[in-house]
């Protein structure tokens, strides 16, 4: 496993995931990260660790445009500019719950190191991605 740390951009895929945004047109991108996002949600048998680290990566981006979301990785996430992904709130939660069921090969192999801070690191995501409750507003005084 190509990875180094616990961030959704802390392996050699999601790194090359974000060349690869870097790469699309500007108007294509939010489809890559749609397109990312749902493949994981539609794969019923064993979720590979290269599409779940890619879904991370994508969901990240997606948190990052959230109220209470961190910016993505400056060096190996994309450096071009994102548009809008808040309308992915969804999938990005849907992709993130799949990689955290069984059979998931990220799920696996984390758990077989100290997976403890990764699975954290998931939670966080899943809770910036959380749309508050009807009615909940934030109080920004």
């Amino acid at each position: 496993m190509g990875t180094w740390d616990i961030g959704p951009f802390d392996n050699d895929t999601a790194a090359d995931f974000g060349g690869d945004l870097d790469e699309a047109a500007a108007g294509e991108r939010e489809g890559v990260v749609r397109g990312t996002l749902t493949h994981v949600i539609d794969i019923v048998g064993y979720l590979e660790a290269p599409e779940s680290e890619r879904a991370v990566a994508a969901a990240a981006l997606v948190a990052a445009q959230c109220p209470g979301g961190e910016p993505s990785d400056p060096i190996h996430g994309p450096e071009e500019p994102l548009p809008d992904l808040t309308g992915l709130r969804d999938l990005a939660l849907q992709a993130l719950e799949r990689i955290m069921t069984e059979p998931s090969e990220l799920m696996d192999l984390w758990a077989e190191s100290d997976g403890g801070p990764w699975r954290a690191d998931i939670r966080r995501l899943q809770n910036v991605l959380t749309p508050p409750p009807p009615g909940e507003q934030l109080n920004l005084v």
